[in-house]
């Protein structure tokens, strides 16, 4: 009988993304293994050739209590949990996981049968997913994450009728100005910010174009108002589906430390990541073409979600470093 894994994947798109080299590499040591990998995110990475079956965790207690139920029924031989909470360890014991692979943390060593230190110091998130996928008795070969393109005819012509919409041309080359991060308003610049950029790139020929979720919408109008420019924008009008072949329209993005950062990133796309609170040896995207840009508060990084002074490690980053910057991701 085949071998039953289930991977606890991250919460975050930008985590998911990360974890593609020991999802890989799971596959890869256990080719004859029935793979399920869980997760908010687990549907995006259909086509990506990581798992059997991809399955979105449910949001509330009441429909995880029956998702835990489904898979009892059937127990795994081994739970990878990729998160380090103590949710993800409880929810792999109820799962009945014969064995639960993890890290120590968040006070859930007793619930795993193969607890790891973190390591100290911290390492790349990419390296700390893999040091759970040598712990469950893989190989590991790549430690870049790449997003494997597979043909979505329908996602991409309604891509191509969203930028026509947004007045984009064919030939434009487009620069993603991504305003938002879901993990709060410390990782975001200043809307100020990204009018100046919006108007210094159209003046060197490019086609800046916002991004962003709905809850960017009163952001992306303030970019707008005090663009001289008026970019074009595409805040709140895409969803999961349609990241990677909009992304692959892009001939650079600029963004914060967020998952489309390393989506784009693990497409090949050139990028250029703004940190602030955050620490770029932590999550930096990993690929050639990713730069990173940090402030240099002498506070940072303090990880917080908001700022209680002067957002000084977002402030820092000027306007004609980011603009340098594209150029050169551009020309390369």
């Amino acid at each position: 009988m085949a071998l039953i894994v289930v991977v606890r994947a991250p919460n975050w798109l930008g985590d998911t993304v990360m974890a593609l080299p020991a999802l890989h590499a799971l596959r890869a040591g256990q080719p004859q293994a029935r793979i399920m990998v869980v997760g908010r995110w687990a549907p995006l990475l259909a086509g990506q050739g990581t798992a059997d079956l991809l399955l979105a965790y449910p949001a509330g207690w009441v429909a995880r209590r029956r998702f835990a139920r489904a898979l009892a029924d059937e127990p795994a031989d081994l739970a990878l949990l990729l998160p380090s909470s103590f949710e993800s360890a409880l929810a792999a014991r109820l799962w009945r996981a014969r064995r639960r692979v993890g890290f120590a943390s968040d006070g859930r060593r007793l619930l795993l049968t193969d607890p790891l230190p973190l390591p100290a110091p911290r390492l790349h998130q990419v390296d700390e997913y893999l040091l759970l996928a040598r712990a469950a008795g893989v190989e590991v070969a790549d430690r870049q994450p790449l997003w494997r393109v597979t043909p979505n005819p329908s996602a991409e012509a309604e891509v191509d009728g969203l930028l026509q919409e947004a007045g984009a041309s064919p030939g434009d080359r487009l620069v993603g100005l991504h305003l938002g991060a879901a993990a709060g308003p410390a990782k975001r610049w200043r809307a100020h910010s990204f009018a100046m950029l919006a108007d210094a790139l159209t003046e060197a020929g490019l086609a800046p174009l916002l991004l962003g979720s709905a809850a960017d919408g009163p952001g992306a109008d303030e970019v707008r108002s005090a663009s001289r420019s008026s970019p074009r924008s595409l805040v709140g009008r895409d969803r999961p589906a349609l990241l990677p072949p909009l992304l692959r329209r892009l001939s650079c993005l600029v963004s914060g430390d967020t998952g489309v950062a390393h989506l784009a990133a693990a497409l090949s796309v050139p990028t250029v990541t703004l940190f602030g609170p955050t620490d770029p040896r932590l999550t930096a995207p990993r690929s050639p073409r990713a730069q990173v840009v940090h402030g240099g508060a002498p506070c940072a990084p303090c990880f917080r979600g908001s700022c209680p002074i002067d957002h000084g490690c977002m402030r820092g980053i000027t306007v004609e470093e980011i603009e340098k910057r594209v150029r050169e991701a551009i020309a390369s």
